[in-house]
């Protein structure tokens, strides 16, 4: 059953709903408007806007260190050319199932959050494990294209990297480069607790590195994350919840995300560039 259809049998109650919000936007959109009619409080946990990387190279954009951004690469690659049988079910081909609902969910909306829609948008979505019994779409590439700005959202299986590359930022005055993912849910599943001191810490020779040109020279250096962790989603929902604010992550977000979703498969079916309408 899909986090959508689980959190409709649950709307008589105030619901966070997993990512993939819904297999599709039609059924976004019902959810969310069931929840306005129950009047019950609806939201998505898109935790990784809450990512170290993350919020650290949103931080470095906003503030001006990169200048006009014209490339944004966020990368979920790995190397597992076998499916771990221990999630087996991963590799089912399912209504919401696939790399681009379990993984690309995350890279787009950290890209909406960020950007804003795109103007158009290209998917390739594939298979690269050799072995694929379940034709399990397990790798995926999409392009963003907006305004002199291009958002490349890729995922892959078959990347025999030992520093996986996370982010690659490219602007007018600089650029930023990281490794590693985000420590946090690592963490969490080997038992750290989110008051630990070192949660959601990383060693220094994880960090990002920025790299500016001024002057007609180059001059590089790490840059520390200190950003909050997961632990604001929960505290921005106890707030919903006793009304001082709303939900940390407006579900009318995540439908978005799932329609640009639909709109790379559609993509990468037709092989081409698809426009994004109004959503």
């Amino acid at each position: 059953m899909s986090n959508g259809r689980t959190a409709n049998r649950c709307m008589g109650l105030i619901v966070v709903v997993e990512k993939p919000f819904t297999p599709t936007k039609k059924e976004a959109d019902e959810l969310i408007e069931l929840a306005k009619t129950r009047d019950k409080l609806l939201t998505v946990y898109q935790n990784r806007r809450w990512d170290a990387d993350f919020v650290t190279a949103s931080k470095l954009i906003k503030d001006g260190s990169l200048g006009r951004v014209v490339e944004f690469e966020t990368h979920f690659d790995r190397h597992r050319p076998e499916l771990n049988i221990k999630k087996a079910w991963k590799g089912k081909d399912i209504p919401g199932g696939g790399s681009i609902y379990d993984l690309g969910t995350h890279l787009i909306d950290q890209a909406v959050h960020l950007f804003g829609l795109p103007n158009e948008i290209t998917g390739f979505i594939t298979a690269q494990r050799e072995i694929n019994t379940e034709n399990y779409e397990d790798s995926f590439t999409v392009l963003l294209h907006y305004d002199r700005l291009l958002v490349t959202a890729k995922s892959g299986v078959i990347s025999p990297e030992e520093n996986q590359l996370r982010f690659w930022i490219r602007g007018e005055k600089g650029s930023f480069k990281k490794y590693h993912l985000d420590p946090q849910e690592d963490q969490l599943q080997a038992g750290v607790k989110l008051d630990d001191a070192l949660y959601g810490c990383e060693p220094s020779d994880r960090h990002g590195v920025l790299t500016t040109f001024a002057g007609g020279k180059f001059s590089s250096q790490t840059v520390r994350p200190e950003p909050p962790t997961y632990r604001e989603f929960y505290r921005s929902f106890a707030k919903a919840l006793s009304g001082q604010g709303p939900v940390p992550v407006d579900p009318a977000d995540s439908g978005t995300v799932i329609r640009l979703v639909e709109l790379a498969k559609e993509s990468s079916k037709k092989r081409a560039t698809l426009p994004v309408s109004k959503i």
